[in-house]
């Protein structure tokens, strides 16, 4: 595709954003804002409908269009029982977004990292926590920021090089993070969200009526070397890998915090509710469209080096009319970017709300704010100088970063439905979980054939259960926060 066209298509989709950023700004967010919710959270004044689809863009990034069509490309169909996990594994926000949303409206608290120290009367428990997502967070963003790498230098035949793709979207996603912090962000995600459902839709519809309808393309399916329609199909899928990927994505919407820290934010449980029944529609469809798209790469251009460049060399094939591949391609820029811009400012409120405020002793929300927003550009460095690293497959790489953050599940259940639980257990389990992750990635050792995605939570619940049968627990405070969290709570429906 032309370079000119690309960057008119990057240039249209700024300016309509950050307009629509700008006047999302409100009397909290324009220049006069001192407040830690109303930057971080938007003043916990969401509607089930916005909520619902910036939830659906934070969560469905680069991973989606590019990840995972990458790894329909590589592993056939079982990428979609592999994402479809993670879509039965939503059903957690039903009995846990309640309980979050209460308690945060309860003790105004501004990260699940500040919610989980309080629990457990653990200033250290919150400073863990927020650490901890940093390590594993950050690699997550630079997935994102390698996607739009990927993305622009395949649609432009390598004119534009992978890092002016990366820089590109970090200084966007810094700029709509800074207009007014989460409002820009939730209605930038909104309009986003939007967009790339639709445009990618079309899309999908195109490639499968040019290889001759559905039923013609799994005709074709089935006679590609490999069986691509079954499990494990081309190998990549064996049961230890396919268990090792799945079971940290089934607890994503938990463990992630960029993604558990909007239960704070809507206005009420009924909008509660909307947003996570709009999410599971536009998932489905979602998910769907992404795996189509990875098998129609693979039958219209087979023999790709790189299976994450199967989204933007199918864009670029002439398969689909250049308006519309660019319209995708913004799509799937916009997706990105939302999930870069949420990562960055929830990192920056754990950092400024749980590490900062504890270890400088700063407890007023403006010296906060200050902070968080200096905290988002060493953040978007960060995640852009691990980006540039470029390693492979961007599906296979969001898991292992989830795999890192599951660590904090059993601390999270157990601060609802577990009253006997510890500081010390939660303490345990969260740094002695990252160090079982951390070792067995780095040694490449798997016990038993199986990997660290596998061995995170066995290691991080005996921790947490262990710990905590031996020390003390935090009775009354526990009793209070699981009253309020549990008062009338019942799941959503």
């Amino acid at each position: 595709m032309n370079v000119t066209a690309i960057w008119l298509g990057a240039a249209v989709y700024l300016l309509v954003s950050v307009a629509v950023a700008w006047l999302s700004r409100d009397e909290t967010t324009n220049g006069r804002q001192v407040s830690m919710s109303g930057y971080f959270l938007g003043a916990r004044r969401f509607g089930g409908f916005v909520s619902a689809l910036s939830y659906s863009a934070t969560t469905y990034s680069a991973f989606m269009m590019v990840g995972l069509a990458g790894l329909t490309y590589t592993a056939g169909v079982g990428a979609y029982g592999f994402e479809i996990v993670y879509f039965v594994g939503v059903s957690l926000v039903a009995v846990f977004g309640p309980r979050f949303w209460r308690v945060g409206k309860a003790y105004d608290f501004i990260t699940p990292s500040e919610m989980l120290g309080h629990r457990y009367q653990s200033r250290a428990v919150a400073v863990s926590t927020a650490l901890t997502n940093c390590l594993f967070l950050i690699p997550y963003a630079a997935v994102q920021l390698a996607g739009v790498g990927y993305l622009l230098a395949g649609m432009s035949n390598g004119a534009i090089s992978f890092t002016t793709g990366t820089i590109f979207a970090t200084g966007v996603a810094l700029l709509f993070s800074y207009i007014a912090g989460m409002r820009s962000v939730m209605w930038t995600d909104a309009l986003q969200a939007a967009f790339m459902l639709v445009s990618a839709s079309i899309v999908a519809w195109l490639v499968v009526r040019h290889l001759g309808g559905p039923a013609a393309m799994f005709d074709q399916l089935s006679a590609v070397p490999g069986d691509v329609l079954t499990v494990p199909g081309p190998g990549f899928f064996s049961f230890a890998t396919f268990l090792g990927l799945t079971l940290p994505w089934f607890f994503f919407s938990l463990s992630n915090p960029q993604v558990s820290q909007r239960l704070f934010m809507p206005k009420s449980l009924p909008a509660l509710r909307r947003m996570l029944l709009g999410f599971l529609c536009f998932g489905l469809v979602y998910t769907l469209v992404s795996v189509t798209w990875g098998f129609g790469a693979l039958l219209a251009l087979p023999g790709l080096t790189q299976a994450d460049l199967a989204t933007p060399s199918l864009l670029a094939s002439g398969i689909i009319p250049p308006l519309l591949a660019e319209i995708v391609m913004i799509g799937i820029l916009a997706a990105a970017i939302s999930t870069i811009d949420s990562i960055m400012l929830t990192l920056s409120s754990m950092l400024s709300r749980d590490v900062y405020a504890h270890v400088a002793g700063h407890r007023d929300d403006a010296r906060q704010l200050r902070f968080g927003k200096i905290v988002l550009a060493v953040v978007a460095a960060l995640a852009w100088v691990f980006a540039e690293l470029q390693l492979n497959l961007i599906a296979v790489l969001s898991v292992a970063a989830s795999t890192g953050l599951a660590v904090v599940v059993p601390a999270i259940v157990g601060a609802f439905f577990w009253r006997r639980g510890t500081a010390a257990g939660a303490l345990a389990s969260i740094l002695g979980g990252s160090a079982v992750v951390l070792l067995l990635f780095a040694s490449g050792v798997q016990p038993l054939g199986l990997s660290a995605g596998v061995w995170v939570l066995p290691v991080s619940i005996v921790l947490f259960v262990g710990v905590s049968l031996l020390t003390r627990a935090p009775a009354a405070c526990a009793d209070e926060f699981m009253a309020r969290a549990n008062a009338r709570a019942t799941p959503l429906s």
